[in-house]
This record gives C-alpha cells, sequence and structure tokens, in this order.
C-alpha cells in the first residue's frame, strides 16, 4: 500500500472527525476550490480509503468491551467496589454503594458465564418408535 501524504493523512483525520469531505480537505491544507470540487475524490482514493476504514476499525476496537473487561466490572459490581452517583432532593451529588440486587445480578451473570445453575436433567428409559410402511396416496 502507498504512503498517505501529510496532507492526505491531515484529510483522513479530519474526515473521521466530521463526517464532512470539503470541510476536512480545506482544514488538511488543500484550498477552497480544490475542495469544493475534488474532496469526494479524496474519499475515492484507495489509500485514504483504506486508512480511514483501518482507523475506524482500530477507534471501534477501542469502544468495545471484550469479555476479559466485562467479567472485571462485573466482579467488581459483585464485590461492591464501585459506587454510583445519586442526586439529592437538595441537589447535591453524593456517593452511595451498588445495590444489593445489583450485586446478586452481576454474580448470577458470572456464575451463568461459568455454567453454573444450569438445570441438568436426566431422562432415561425405552422408546421404540414404528414406522409403518405402506402405500401413500398423496392425500
Amino acid at each position: 500500500m502507498r504512503k498517505l501524504t501529510p496532507k492526505q493523512k491531515n484529510f483522513a483525520d479530519e474526515y473521521i472527525i466530521t463526517g464532512n469531505a470539503t470541510q476536512s480537505a480545506i482544514k488538511a491544507g488543500y484550498s477552497e476550490k480544490y475542495a469544493n470540487t475534488n474532496a469526494s475524490k479524496l474519499l475515492q482514493n484507495t489509500t485514504i480509503k483504506a486508512y480511514i476504514d483501518e482507523r475506524l476499525k482500530q477507534i471501534e476496537d477501542e469502544k468495545t468491551m471484550d469479555m476479559k473487561e466485562v467479567m472485571q466490572r462485573l466482579s467488581a459490581i459483585a464485590r461492591g467496589e464501585t459506587v454510583e452517583e445519586q442526586v439529592t432532593n437538595s441537589g447535591d451529588v453524593v456517593e452511595i454503594g451498588v445495590k444489593t440486587g445489583d450485586r446478586i445480578r452481576a454474580m448470577e451473570l458470572i456464575g451463568k458465564r461459568y455454567g453454573a445453575w444450569t438445570d441438568k436433567k436426566e431422562v432415561s428409559g425405552d422408546m421404540t418408535i414404528n414406522v409403518g410402511v405402506g402405500e401413500w396416496d398423496g392425500d
């Protein structure tokens, strides 16, 4: 893949922020005249497009929790290590501990993740299935 010029990189970074090709081109250093007529062509440049796609994927990956982070947060809630902010009637903001119900729910989710509390039913016996062989008339 070709390398982006500094101006192209600035354009792509601005476009990721604003979503507006013309404004991004101007802010990246392209002339207004060029930006007004050619900004959409910059987005069609395969090198710029690939860079934008890769950066958007990186941004999305950074925003998405993985299972380890989910379990860490649930564990902190279950242990009562987190606090919530609550506004009082007088307008003050106070920190309160996590409610017992929320702690129990976090423990249930952790247990569910590890297969605890799974109802297993054992069925035993004989079963005979008779399949009749005969003519079928299509009705």
